[in-house]
């Protein structure tokens, strides 16, 4: 079903970039995961180098302790023979530029380098003591400290000798930062790698989840155009949230057509009604003037003519006022009018109707078939209006000799009130129309509201009518009133 189209609604545009959904979702995804890799690096080397300080820092303090537990002097250490090694591995000759693992040297209580076992202190050596500057300061913590030397770290401590001199110790820290930064350098080279690998992903598994949101855009835009019969397809892998969504939406699309549906269906009716109110109300109105004009310009001069003329409009204005009448009861049966409810027979109405029917035709066979009383709650009023109009259609509409048959029963909880002749029926056209409004099987009497007020009336006390009809098998229609209808009290 498509509506007309009084302008064309601007699609809208799927925006990309950052501005999108799935740019803003790849970016919150990456900024996590960045976030994430910059705390994990920092952490990590963090305690990489809390490890490898306190490696040094206990090699320097165990040497500390050795030489400051030994009770050794200057001197003693001059004459120790194990001196050697030690100047072998932390004495360098003066003059020599590189930079030491390690370096050691003898100072003063003034800080300044003082000869070992002859040998004038090394530019290290020297450079050295300037740097630790007070070595009883360094002596007197509990943990090396960081100094500069030649332009690198170094961690220092420094030990007292009994004679008043220091032993100063300390190791380069520059493997510890050239081993944190190789570190750093591989984890920004592989937290790189996964932000890129992880913003691809992000964009090709949102690309993906995000189809059945462009279907909902696609339908919402078809729809816009006119195509109220399109729908949200399920998508292959849908996720619970859109599956919920896509359901819905499209729910309520369903609602939304059958609404346009309705309002289509009662407006054309509405229209047709009113067209064809105003030709039925058209025919009186015309009848009356005419004979009103003949009257008027002294046409109507006998006797005979003048009571003939009365007698027709009067006619033509009960015709009038009876389909006024009938409007209204359709225009309060389409406003659901509450019933007045209370117990009826009927039995009782149907063997009134037949009585009605026999004192106007006489001569029509009827058959009766309404032994016993059958109570229920209903609008008395309304349910002999029902019948009145069933039995008025087969007066009107067959021939005086056709046989008729009245019945109401019990059957499963309900009353069914049935009305039926063997006249020549309807085709299935317009068995099809039946209960529209000013229809008239082959343009017969009436006003044609007869069949949409047993409608009306029925449906107002909640239940059905149906028709059974076929050329040359009559015509039969059969009442319907629930079992609800015959318990409760009276409402106004």
């Amino acid at each position: 079903m498509r509506i007309p189209r009084l302008r064309r609604p601007r699609a809208p545009q799927r925006r990309r970039g950052t501005h999108s959904l799935r740019g803003k979702l790849t970016l919150a995804n990456v900024g996590l995961l960045a976030v994430g890799i910059v705390v994990a690096t920092a952490v990590s080397l963090m305690g990489m180098r809390h490890y490898l300080l306190g490696q040094i820092d206990a090699q320097l303090m165990k040497t500390r302790q050795s030489l400051g537990s030994s009770g050794l002097t200057m001197r003693q250490i001059d004459s120790l023979a194990a001196l050697a090694l030690i100047r072998d591995r932390f004495v360098q000759p003066a003059g020599q530029r590189s930079r030491p693992d390690s370096v050691f040297t003898a100072v003063d209580p003034g800080g300044r380098a003082i000869p070992i076992a002859g040998f004038a202190p090394s530019d290290a050596q020297r450079a050295l003591a300037d740097a630790v500057g007070d070595p009883r300061a360094l002596a007197a913590g509990s943990t090396p400290e960081d100094i500069g030397l030649h332009g690198a770290s170094y961690r220092a401590t420094a030990a007292r000798l009994d004679d008043g001199n220091y032993i100063v110790l300390a190791s380069t820290t520059d493997a510890l930062h050239r081993g944190i930064g190789k570190a750093l350098k591989l984890d920004l080279a592989v937290g790189t790698l996964l932000l890129a690998l992880l913003a691809c992903l992000t964009m090709f598994s949102v690309r993906r989840r995000m189809l059945p949101l462009e279907d909902m855009v696609e339908t919402s835009s078809a729809i816009a155009e006119g195509d109220l019969t399109r729908r949200v397809p399920s998508s292959h892998h849908p996720t619970q949230e859109v599956e919920q969504l896509r359901v819905a939406l499209n729910s309520m699309l369903h609602q939304v057509e059958s609404a346009y549906r309705t309002r289509e269906r009662s407006a054309a009716q509405l229209r047709r009604f009113v067209a064809d109110a105003s030709h039925e109300l058209r025919t009186p109105l015309a009848a009356i003037r005419g004979y009103l004009q003949l009257y008027d310009k002294g046409m109507l001069t006998e006797p005979a003519e003048r009571r003939r003329a009365w007698d027709r409009m009067n006619a033509e204005a009960d015709r009038m006022g009876r389909l006024v009448d009938e409007l209204l009861t359709l225009a309060r049966l389409d406003q659901r009018p509450e019933l007045r409810l209370r117990e009826v027979d009927a039995g009782r109405l149907v063997r009134d109707a037949a009585e009605d029917l026999r004192a106007q035709q006489p001569e029509r066979p009827l058959t009766v078939e309404a032994d016993g009383a059958l109570p229920v709650r209903a609008d008395e009023s309304g349910l002999r209006q029902v019948l009145g109009n069933l039995v008025t259609n087969v007066r009107v509409h067959t021939p005086a000799d056709v046989p008729v048959r009245l019945a109401a029963e019990r059957v499963a909880g309900t009353v069914r009130l049935l009305v039926a002749d063997k006249g020549p029926g309807l085709d299935e056209d317009d068995a099809a129309r039946v209960f529209d409004r000013f229809f008239r099987a082959g343009g017969g009497a009436g006003s044609g509201l007869g069949m949409a007020i047993v409608q009306g009336v029925v449906a107002a006390h909640g239940g059905t009518v149906t028709v059974r009809t076929a050329l040359g098998q009559g015509f039969a229609v059969t009442v319907v009133l629930p079992a609800a209808t015959a318990a409760g009290e009276d409402t106004a």
